[in-house]
């Protein structure tokens, strides 16, 4: 399979045919995909159209019943231990309740990929590094050492965050990382989210419900419906797309007022989050 996509573009991540089952359910049927490398790729669709799920296809978490992924060059599917570090090594994912261990600091959080794929690291490196990516994150430095239970909702998915940039990944999986945040913490998120992935060429697989972050960081988005992605492509082209789903969805007033700020406000710098 290709490493690049139907236009001839360099692509992160190529699924094709891929077949996801449950039992008698089928959630995903002859899926294809391509995620640009470079791009921020924003996956959204219906409850129950296995949005989740693809993702954790992608990643390795869930084996597909058929189909084939390539990430970063690499089989996803051929069981191959090299291959497996490799992905690892180079993805970073922030799931959707951001994930913590409880018991752990922010800063031991973050430590946690560093100890596994670099034991080596003396422990005084590893806190330092963290420490760069809590900052990073937009989180105070302060906040290293506090646990998730003393962070806000906001400061919560910024240390999810830190810990995903820890091995200073290209690519970045993130599942509705703006979810339970006030429209201003939400917003500022996104706005840190874009930042990130122009100073550091990032590739990011964003599933989302929020509009707002559809209109505001995606160069494109793919919908999920009918078991597979019916379309992936910037966001003009997905609104003129003629699929019940995609009409509705994005030609609702809430998709307006996502249209309307997006034309009416540039990105502005990013503040850190301190509450």
């Amino acid at each position: 399979m290709s490493n690049h996509d139907a236009d001839g573009r360099e692509a992160a991540i190529c699924v094709r045919g891929l077949a996801n089952r449950f039992g008698s359910q089928t959630v995903h049927e002859d899926l294809d995909l391509d995620v640009r490398r470079g791009e921020i790729l924003g996956v959204v669709g219906g409850s129950g159209t296995g949005k989740s799920v693809l993702m954790r296809s992608i990643l390795g978490l869930q084996r597909p019943a058929g189909g084939s992924i390539r990430v970063l060059g690499a089989d996803a599917l051929d069981g191959d231990v090299q291959a497996r570090r490799h992905i690892e090594r180079n993805t970073g994912v922030l799931f959707q309740d951001g994930a913590l261990f409880s018991s752990l600091t922010v800063g031991e959080n973050v430590q946690v990929p560093l100890k596994e794929h670099h034991p080596e690291l003396p422990d005084s490196w590893r806190y330092e590094l963290a420490l760069l990516k809590v900052k990073l994150a937009g989180l105070p430095a302060e906040a290293i050492d506090k646990l998730p239970s003393q962070l806000s909702g906001g400061m919560r998915k910024r240390a999810g965050l830190a810990r995903a940039l820890a091995l200073d990944p290209p690519l970045l999986f993130l599942d509705e990382p703006t979810a339970g945040l006030d429209p201003i913490g939400a917003a500022a998120f996104d706005r840190l989210l874009a930042t990130l992935q122009e100073a550091l060429g990032l590739t990011v697989f964003l599933i989302t419900h929020d509009l707002d972050t559809l209109y505001a960081i995606c160069d494109r988005v793919a919908v999920l419906a009918d078991r597979k992605v019916v379309i992936n492509a910037p966001l003009e082209e997905v609104e003129r797309f003629d699929h019940p789903w995609v009409q509705e969805y994005f030609h609702g007033p809430r998709a307006r007022a996502a249209r309307d700020a997006r034309q009416a406000h540039a990105r502005p710098d990013i503040a850190p989050e301190t509450d």
